[in-house]
């Protein structure tokens, strides 16, 4: 079912549209000291249509919504973000991302069920190792939020908890050994919503491991739960830089005065803060709304990172866009507005390709004497290649022979002289070849006759 976008006037853009919440019946005896406490958010979470037709007035695809996507995926909206739904207005943006409707029970032909082959990449329970130097680490299927559209849906659609540090340790053991590591990930779920010991003891054990140089956080709870970011748990983050985190945030509604708060904090912190956002038909396939949010992302000191193609998980076609959006909002964004607040657009492959950068092209055409190239405005421009020999490492560089950070992999690895091609494997081709039988000529067939 195609979703239509809300309409918004320029102040309405401008408002986060966040509701008091003891005007909500709900929680119309709820005491601040509880509304700002992050385990009450997550002990009170909307979990029930009842609970729901108490905040929004549902339509009947998302009354059914809440009942039949139950058997698929969770459903849980903390107050905090509940709050910022349009109570009147099925297309609200924020409201299109918390509340199912019964398109996620329909399954498309192009849906995959792990689109991201991350199982099939995982050497350890948790991990997985898809990148030379980095790897992602699950250590929970929690959420304070279920977003509707989430990748990751196979893995947080059950209730397994955080993983004790006992079933970690075959992926800490894992990481020991492979001393190519200098970058783990943590995710989930969300990594933040765990206790700040649990969280800490991840950390520590993975600061024993001496070549493993940074450490990343995925969360999405200065979006979600803001309340999470406490004092507590900036200080203990701070003891173990350099650690960077990437947020999330798909709409301009989305940063409230207490998301911003919980941004502030962390950046005080002294952690770089970027953000991943996902386009999703109805709520951010607008050049105009997606520019606005990178803006506010800036203003609150998180670098735009990455926008990502709506991935091919199952239940979710219905919020793919088209690739050629992305492009069309990529071509709005770069060199009409600051490059700091340009993020990267990224197809995430299907079957463990992983992410490969797609946008607008600027190259027109090139010879060995000069580029041509196209700017923002659609200006058509040369640009002269010196005229000297080409630049080149010398014959035996000791930095790309032995520098253990030299890329040796796929196209670089051709570039670096250590391959001189990549051949698909299951062609046709390469089937004839493995099949061929090995003919065998007689000796006297070679000899010319007398």
């Amino acid at each position: 079912m195609a979703v239509e976008r809300a309409s918004f006037t320029r102040n309405e853009e401008r408002e986060t549209g966040m509701r008091d919440w003891r005007e909500v019946p709900l929680w119309r005896d709820v005491p601040p000291e509880k509304w700002d406490d992050w385990r009450w958010q997550a002990g009170h979470a909307i979990k029930s249509p009842e609970d729901l037709r108490q905040v929004i007035t549902p339509t009947d695809e998302e009354e059914r919504g809440v009942l039949e996507c139950a058997k698929f995926f969770r459903f849980a909206i903390p107050p905090y973000y509940a709050s910022l739904m349009d109570p009147d207005d099925p297309n609200c943006p924020v409201r299109l991302q918390a509340v199912p409707r019964v398109s996620e029970t329909v399954f498309s032909r192009s849906d995959i069920h792990d689109p991201l082959g991350e199982d099939s990449d995982s050497p350890a329970p948790g991990l997985t190792h898809r990148y030379p130097d980095r790897v992602l680490l699950l250590i929970t299927d929690y959420c304070g939020m279920y977003c509707r559209f989430c990748t990751r849906r196979r893995f947080v659609a059950h209730d397994h908890g955080i993983q004790s540090l006992r079933a970690l340790e075959p992926a800490f053991q894992y990481l020991e050994k492979a001393k190519e590591v200098r970058d783990v990930l943590l995710s989930g779920g969300d990594a933040l919503m765990v206790s700040d010991g649990y969280l800490e003891s991840v950390l520590k054990r993975l600061r024993e491991i001496d070549h493993i140089e940074i450490v990343r956080i995925g969360s999405r709870v200065p979006c979600t739960t803001p309340q999470r970011v406490t004092p507590e748990l900036c200080a203990m983050l701070k003891k173990y830089h350099p650690l960077w985190l990437n947020t999330h945030f798909n709409h301009p509604k989305e940063i409230t005065p207490e998301a911003s708060r919980a941004l502030s904090m962390l950046a005080d912190a002294g952690i770089p803060l970027g953000c991943q956002t996902v386009l999703l038909r109805g709520v951010n396939d607008c050049p105009a709304i997606m520019k606005r949010l990178m803006h506010k992302l800036v203003m609150n000191r998180v670098r735009p990172y990455y926008i990502y193609q709506c991935d091919l998980s199952e239940g979710i076609e219905h919020f793919r866009t088209r690739v050629s959006k992305g492009i069309e909002i990529m071509e709005h964004l770069r060199g009409h507005t600051s490059g700091y607040a340009v993020p990267t657009f990224v197809v995430d492959a299907p079957g463990g390709g992983g992410k490969i950068p797609v946008g607008p092209n600027y190259l027109i055409s090139a010879s060995d004497k000069k580029l041509v190239l196209r700017n923002y405005e659609g200006g058509i421009f040369s640009y002269p290649e010196p005229d000297v020999h080409a630049s080149r490492c010398p014959e035996n560089c000791f930095h790309c022979q032995e520098d253990e950070r030299a890329s040796r992999e796929g196209v670089a690895g051709i570039l670096a002289n250590r391959a001189e091609r990549i051949i698909p494997e299951g062609t046709l081709r390469e089937k004839r070849r493995r099949e061929r039988p090995t003919v065998v000529v007689p000796v006297e067939m070679l000899q010319e006759p007398e």
